[in-house]
């Protein structure tokens, strides 16, 4: 336990400096009023940092909570990506492919979790089985079967062939957490990063202390706060004001007011998509041509060039085209309004009473459209969405509403549902297909099936070559792109923006690694 006092002594010497302000250096006074040490404090305003996201807390093993946990230094998993999204060791110096189902980890041996607690395979194997007996969708990502450890190796063995296993456990529910510290009562977690969370309050705030031992180099910053301000607006407001040293999440519209020697931009571009999936239990959109039409009707390049203001670009399908496995796929779904209007005066779908809204057997052609506010743009998606379809007979009744995810999981409730997604933050195609498209898939809401993309990813999943995985994924891509399960709409280029003298935050293709011990400010 060499490493808890001190960080609990830095933990209650930043707690009770001032919450207010945003960041940079405060002296601390000793009796005689003498200058002691200056804490240096750090602020971040984030819009998706809520429960509204899946992100009530930073416990990797609820929900999607191993996203702030890796985003804000908490948490790092065994292996992590490069710029090139190439898979390479962290918390593990190498892995081994004994047989299909059966793989070695080595782990480094300088690792401690902020409790002290040395890092070795016991505490590794304590974390994989509690992740997959808590958090669904890992579970049925890595097919645990068996896992063993002796002192810095970690022998996993898989009850079915997982080519993709090394990259499933660079997931952010992959941090590796101290479960003999265990998980405070309001999501609080021990890990290994440069940051140790000392309080969180959902939807408000995280308050975090440096690691003054972390095993990868001293962290900069003291005291580091993340704000969630979940509207646009306010957090426009909020880096203008200087409450916070730098803001992710900014709506594009806003990017010109920071777009001066004031202010820094970190971008890149993700695999984050904005895209509808379709509800295959609607009388509107189980019909084929409705689907067709809907993809026929959204004015792709008008929404990136006007509402995004160039920040991404159209997308044809699930990934980008700069994939491997993203590139080759073809919809023939472009903006043809005319050609919708055919399409569904063929389908039987008329405007039979001149109201502007087609009817079929007395069904008129209204389109639910479910969608959320905090992902800034998806509201404007939607109205542009309501503007074309309009034109071409939809009604179109948006609801724009935090509560997207206990709605979505209704199939009576709604006709498509708009939300932006990362297709590849493992940097392998099969998360996309196994998360949203399947059967089995958690976020198959639309209860979308196909036999042949049933066949494929059973093929995928047992495929070790990477060029055939690509092969495979391109396949899968057309799949679900003829069958209209899903439009998509624009894939995404993300920024982070920071005021001068902010250093060390750097936008990542995975859109993971956010506060690192790099970060600086002066």
């Amino acid at each position: 336990m060499r490493k808890k006092t001190g960080i609990l002594l830095l933990a209650l010497c930043c707690l009770t400096a001032a919450l207010s302000g945003c960041g940079g250096q405060k002296e601390n006074e000793g009796q005689n009023g003498a200058e002691e040490t200056a804490v240096k404090e750090f602020v971040m305003g984030d819009t998706t940092f809520n429960a509204e996201n899946g992100e009530a807390d930073i416990n990797p093993h609820h929900d999607s909570g191993g996203w702030p946990c890796i985003r804000y230094g908490v948490g790092e998993t065994l292996f992590r990506f490069s710029d090139e999204m190439e898979l390479e060791p962290w918390l593990a110096e190498s892995y081994e492919t004994v047989d299909e189902l059966t793989w070695v980890i080595t782990l480094r041996d300088d690792v401690y979790f902020t409790s002290g607690r040395h890092m070795d395979g016991e505490a590794v194997k304590e974390c994989l089985e509690h992740l997959t007996e808590n958090h669904v969708r890992a579970a049925g990502n890595l097919s645990m079967g068996e896992i063993t450890a002796e002192g810095q190796q970690v022998t996993i063995r898989t009850e079915t062939p997982v080519p993709a296993l090394m990259n499933y456990l660079a997931d952010p529910y992959g941090c590796i957490i101290d479960m003999e510290a265990g998980v405070t009562e309001d999501g609080i977690v021990t890990g290994t990063g440069p940051y140790q969370a000392v309080a969180l309050e959902t939807d408000t705030r995280l308050e975090l202390v440096k690691n003054p031992e972390y095993w990868n180099g001293e962290p900069k910053i003291d005291k580091i706060t993340v704000r969630t301000i979940s509207d646009g607006d306010t957090l426009t407001m909020a880096l203008q004001g200087g409450e916070i040293d730098a803001a992710y999440g900014m709506p594009y519209a806003s990017y010109p007011l920071f777009e001066n020697e004031d202010y820094t931009f970190s971008s890149c571009a993700t695999s984050r998509v904005f895209f509808g999936a379709m509800n295959f239990e609607s009388p509107v959109t189980s019909d084929p041509a409705v689907r067709q039409a809907i993809a026929m009707g959204i004015d792709k390049e008008s929404f990136v060039k006007t509402l995004l203001d160039g920040n991404g670009y159209p997308a044809v399908g699930v990934f980008p085209d700069s994939f491997t496995f993203g590139g080759s796929a073809v919809s023939t779904e472009t903006y043809d309004p005319e050609g919708a209007k055919q399409l569904l005066e063929e389908a039987g779908w008329t405007d039979t009473d001149g109201d502007g809204i087609r009817e079929k057997d007395g069904q008129p052609l209204t389109l639910r459209w479910l969608t959320y506010p905090s992902r800034q743009e998806l509201p404007l998606l939607a109205e542009a969405a309501q503007a074309t379809l309009g034109e071409i007979g939809f009604d179109v009744s948006i609801q724009n509403t935090a509560d997207h995810n206990t709605i979505r999981t209704d199939s009576g409730a709604w006709d498509i549902y708009v939300s932006a997604f990362v297709t590849a933050p493992t940097g392998d195609p099969e998360y996309f297909f196994a998360y949203c498209c399947l059967d089995g898939s958690y976020q198959n809401v639309g209860h979308y099936h196909s036999d042949r993309l049933e066949e494929l990813a059973g093929q995928l999943a047992a495929e070790f070559d990477p060029a055939r995985r690509g092969e495979l994924a391109v396949e899968m891509q057309q799949t679900v792109l003829d069958d209209n399960a899903y439009v998509f709409c624009s894939h995404l280029r993300m920024s982070m923006i920071a005021r001068a003298g902010v250093t060390g935050l750097t936008a990542h293709p995975c859109d993971y690694y956010e506060i690192t011990v790099d970060l600086d400010i002066q």
